[in-house]
């Protein structure tokens, strides 16, 4: 690697923090060390141990230096870039003319940036014109966005900046633990602790951050949605709704006031095994201030009902006036690094840059202009990812993959294997061998976040701009020169440029007038204001406009919520049943999650020296009366069995956790692969799967 002589102020590659920080050279310029940014808000210099050690992947060691092609032989060789791009080119082509377009799929990911997510968009509507594309941030905060844009009329993870947390007077932490998914966002809780604000956790583990927790609920995995609205049940009961709030800022009250009584709390007691006592004690926490939060994560979100159970959340602040308020509201803790922007412009299967509808005749009309096409040219919405991921070798014969590792991540994964296995052609793009790209046809060697410049969106609505600080090794291309260099052999010369700040310049345009309008954001004004956050027009384009620069939006719905009418919608919702439920063959619950050293399938953090020592492996977490029962010895390994796959890994044993529960990270391949075990049971509505319960049983290997 190459180095500029000066720092270069960036940003983490890993999580939705996006925490500013500083690449300086080291001495010899071979390496760049990480400086702390204390001026960024977002972090104010402090980093966790991912994005201290970051620029170890960027070693030629870890990582992919040049394309590789798989041989009649079957072996993965060494090719030049115009080889693989060709071989490329040739296996979607033939894929497309033999079946069809839409026998050709794309697979994308949270952690591209902006350009990046953009690009692939139009790429695969207009390069490749089929409407199989989806990527892995539908398994990230999915339900979330379809929960946030029923209510609100507007998804965006966060619709305050974090720098309100400390000073509201309660958050409700739900299925979310930050101390180990993003320790620098643990110092907000901390000082809304010593503002004299008060935090409740929902996790049915006694997690490091439920540690910090005025009052920690552990309620069954699976059972969020009844939590919800049995402390709805009794807001109402004891008379604490906001009356005049619910008059006139919000619709469909009664309907969903109708459903919430029907869970008192009793009933609420036997389904989540929470005693009435502490439900009453939360709601006096939390209706006791002014104001409240109530921030959500992957525990409630990640279910086959997660849109219902983060709908229960939102009534629950509508109810007591705790939305579209000052210091007050709903917020979803995005968690890839881009998977708020990676969601807004175009890589989802059933949206157009700008967070537009593709459904919308209006919305395609304009974007087609954007990108110079007929709109009845675009194709219609495709298989959402699992779907997309599951039709792999069937109705879907081709796949292009970039910046994901469904092998590892997807849910049921054994079965994705297989599927991937199964397809007739296979590309994917990414920095490392993962163990997805190690089952391609073509391996395509990308650039990092250090190596290139482009904008990501955090977690607030925040678009940041990485820069580029250093040279990436010749034999590596950014997925904007691959994306060039395929449209360019599939008969598109233009329209897919290579310098990300020219397909930014495209993107504003596009965005322009939808939901996510980015037209008022350019490279220049994010570094100068430390980012900006959308919705944020380019006020000189309005005729009735004074002209000047549109500030940006960090705080949504304070006027009104984004709905035809202004109003925020209640959602009548009821709880249900888990997908899967033990039963004397699978008596336990398996919820899995993340490590604090280890990151998502662990692609890139596991060719980290330090992050391996700290989190070397898989493990299986459960209480000792579980272990008695079942004769587990710490340290043993346990096998964990479900309807779909098993799992071996060493026993942990604590008390952290419920005794009906069993707990596993999702970070490793092989025998330890967790998601092997877990249910691709759907959200009807966002085709969230059912990561975080399953049937499961678990005895010594």
């Amino acid at each position: 690697m190459h180095t500029s002589d000066s720092a270069t102020d960036t940003h983490c590659p890993y999580c939705a923090l996006q925490c500013g920080m500083r690449l300086r050279p080291e001495p010899g310029g071979a390496t760049v060390a990480v400086e702390e940014r204390a001026d960024f808000p977002v972090n104010r210099g402090a980093l966790c141990g991912k994005g201290r050690t970051a620029p170890a992947v960027l070693s030629s060691r870890v990582r992919l230096t040049e394309p590789l092609v798989r041989t009649h032989a079957g072996r993965l060789e060494p090719a030049t870039w115009e080889e693989a791009l060709d071989a490329v080119a040739a296996g979607l082509t033939r894929t497309s003319r033999a079946y069809g377009p839409d026998a050709v799929g794309v697979f994308g990911g949270g952690g591209l940036t902006n350009e990046k997510a953009y690009a692939l968009g139009k790429f695969a509507r207009v390069a490749l014109r089929t409407s199989q594309i989806d990527y892995n941030g539908r398994f990230c905060m999915s339900s979330a966005a379809a929960a946030h844009q029923r209510a609100f009329g507007l998804d965006r993870g966060l619709p305050f900046p974090l720098e309100d947390i400390p000073r509201t007077g309660c958050v409700i932490l739900v299925g979310s633990n930050l101390a180990e998914t993003m320790p620098p966002a643990l110092r907000y809780l901390t000082e809304l602790k010593a503002n004299g604000g008060t935090l409740i956790v929902i996790d049915p583990r006694r997690t490091r951050t439920a540690e910090q927790a005025d009052l920690h609920l552990a309620p069954r995995p699976g059972t969020d949605l009844a939590l919800a609205l049995g402390l709805l049940h009794l807001i109402v009961a004891e008379g604490r709704t906001d009356a005049e709030f619910i008059a006139a800022r919000t619709t469909g009250w009664e309907e969903a006031r109708a459903a919430a009584m029907a869970h008192w709390p009793e009933l609420v007691e036997r389904i989540t095994g929470i005693p009435v006592p502490r439900l009453r004690e939360a709601v006096a926490m939390f209706c006791a201030p002014e104001s409240a939060m109530v921030l959500t994560a992957r525990g409630p979100e990640q279910q086959s009902k997660g849109t219902d159970t983060v709908g229960a959340w939102i009534n629950l602040c509508l109810a007591t006036g705790r939305a579209g308020r000052p210091l007050s509201g709903y917020g979803c803790l995005t968690g890839q690094g881009n998977g708020q922007g990676g969601r807004e412009h175009g890589q989802k299967a059933d949206q157009l840059p700008g967070y537009r509808k593709l459904t919308d005749p209006a919305a395609r009309a304009h974007v087609a202009g954007v990108w110079g096409v007929d709109p009845d040219a675009l194709p219609g919405p495709g298989r959402s990812a699992y779907e997309l991921l599951d039709a792999l070798g069937t109705d879907v014969k081709a796949l292009l993959l970039m910046g994901s590792n469904p092998v590892v991540s997807a849910p049921g994964a054994a079965h994705i294997e297989d599927r991937i296995r199964s397809l007739d052609f296979l590309a994917v793009a990414d920095v490392v061998l993962s163990e997805t790209a190690a089952l391609a046809d073509v391996v395509l060697p990308v650039t990092q976040w250090a190596e290139e410049t482009g904008t990501t969106t955090n977690l607030e609505g925040r678009v940041l701009l990485r820069r580029r600080a250093l040279t990436a090794p010749p034999g590596v291309r950014s997925d904007l020169d691959v994306l060039h260099g395929l449209a360019t052999r599939l008969g598109v010369e233009k329209g897919f440029p290579t310098e990300p700040e020219e397909v930014f310049e495209e993107l504003r345009r596009a965005s322009a007038g939808g939901p996510a309008d980015y037209s008022g954001i350019t490279y220049a004004r994010i570094e100068a204001e430390q980012g900006v956050f959308w919705p944020c027009p380019d006020v000189a384009e309005d005729p009735e406009g004074s002209g000047a620069s549109h500030a940006g939006t960090p705080r949504l719905f304070l006027d009104r919520f984004a709905t035809e009418d202004g109003r925020a919608r209640f959602v009548p919702v009821s709880h249900r049943d888990a997908a899967e439920v033990p039963d004397a063959d699978y008596p336990l619950l398996l919820t899995t999650g993340r490590v604090v050293a280890q990151y998502q399938s662990g692609a890139q953090t596991r060719r980290v020296d330090e992050l391996n020592a700290a989190a070397p492996g898989p493990f299986v977490e459960l209480h000792p009366r579980l272990a008695a029962r079942i004769g587990a010895v710490d340290g043993s390994p346990l096998a964990v069995t479900s309807r779909r796959g098993r799992a071996v890994a060493p026993a942990r044993i604590t008390d952290t956790i419920r005794a009906d529960t069993v707990f596993m990270p999702f970070h490793w391949p092989g025998e330890g692969r967790a998601n092997t075990l877990t249910n691709p049971a759907l959200d009807p509505t966002s085709r969230m799967p059912e990561f975080k319960v399953c049937a499961v049983r678990v005895e010594p290997a």
